[in-house]
């Protein structure tokens, strides 16, 4: 049995080892035998090999009945439970000592911070580490901005942008002072002042966000009419405008990105709602960017989200809507096909009544 010693105190949620204690697997473990293991597999093979066997361990695990919204969500937890069974050690300095293992040193420190001891990843994690270290390098083309956004790891990326179009897009109030709430990436506050709006004040709760939006900001040169606050949805004061594109689907996040997706009870749907009117200038507008998703899967009903919005002492002064263009839409072996192919995605223009 070998310890496990996982890196990173800050983001220690982020694992949940099956066991602190682990049996050593390599390159003779079957997929069938590892994912019936129960316990957590420290890897002394191959890299390359891990990687193969995560992917068979993958493929093994079947896939939810169609159009099962709670049996999908169960999939994808077990998925992400058995799959994280597999760990690959990291020396100190997020050194790999395993053969023909890729260099993660820059990527893992990102994220962990220094490692002084030696300690355990699952392969899991790691490759969403280096694939968000890819995307921070690269960035992501924002057509809206004419520029890319660079996400950083646990920030939620907008690598769907129907959202992105619509702010781009609507005709804007006068406004000379909008607020972007739970502003992630940045994105939509760089729209917003790409647009010309004089001042923008973007918020999120998470302090990776705030980093990620404020080097965004920065680095498209909006840094002086902008600026990231840390906060629980609203800063102080009042705006022409307020924006937001919250969590499509009410439920649980069971990892950092599903906060991205998941919003427990409509806490922040329902909160953005209820405080907006405060938040505005009298011939302001509050605009809610949301899918419907929610309500093909039965989670909400649009009666429920005007419901909201009245008793927010608000009015729905007009809506712009587009259809979904991301690929999840259009294969038809989706497990969620049916809804996302009718998918909805809207920007709600509201005012104080």
């Amino acid at each position: 049995m070998a310890h496990l010693v996982l890196p990173g105190e800050p983001d220690r949620r982020l694992f949940s080892p099956p066991s602190r204690r682990a049996v050593f697997a390599d390159d003779r473990l079957s997929a069938d035998a590892a994912l019936a293991a129960g316990a957590a597999l420290l890897w002394r093979g191959g890299y390359p090999a891990a990687r193969q066997l995560l992917d068979a361990m993958s493929r093994r695990i079947p896939a939810p009945p169609p159009d099962d919204f709670p049996r999908y969500r169960e999939n994808r937890a077990r998925r992400a439970r058995l799959l994280s069974q597999l760990y690959v050690p990291l020396d100190p300095g997020h050194v790999i000592p395993l053969r023909r293992a890729p260099d993660v040193r820059v990527a893992c420190t990102a994220v962990y911070g220094p490692l002084e001891v030696p300690a355990a990843v699952p392969l899991r994690e790691l490759l969403g580490v280096l694939g968000a270290a890819e995307w921070r390098r690269k960035g992501i083309v924002v057509p809206a901005l004419g520029a890319r956004i660079h996400p950083h790891y646990g920030v939620f990326a907008p690598v769907r942008q129907e959202y992105v179009d619509l702010v781009a897009e609507t005709p804007l109030p006068a406004c000379a002072r909008a607020f972007d709430i739970g502003t992630g990436t940045g994105v939509l506050a760089a729209v917003l002042a790409h647009r010309g709006v004089g001042r923008v004040v973007a918020t999120d709760a998470d302090p990776r966000a705030v980093v990620c939006a404020t080097e965004n900001l920065a680095r498209l040169g909006f840094g002086a009419r902008t600026e990231v606050v840390r906060t629980d949805l609203f800063p102080p004061g009042r705006a022409d405008l307020v924006v937001t594109n919250p969590p499509w689907l009410p439920g649980r996040p069971r990892t950092p990105l599903d906060h991205a997706v998941y919003d427990p009870g409509s806490r922040m749907l329902r909160g953005f709602l209820d405080r907006a009117r405060r938040h505005l200038t009298p011939d302001g507008e509050a605009w809610l960017v949301l899918s419907d998703l929610a309500e093909h899967l039965g989670l909400r009903t649009r009666a429920e989200l005007l419901g909201w919005v009245a008793a927010a002492g608000l009015a729905v002064a007009g809506r712009v809507e587009t259809a979904p263009r991301h690929p999840r839409a259009l294969d038809p072996a989706d497990p969620l096909h049916r809804a996302r192919a009718a998918e909805v995605t809207s920007l709600w223009r509201l005012r104080p009544v």
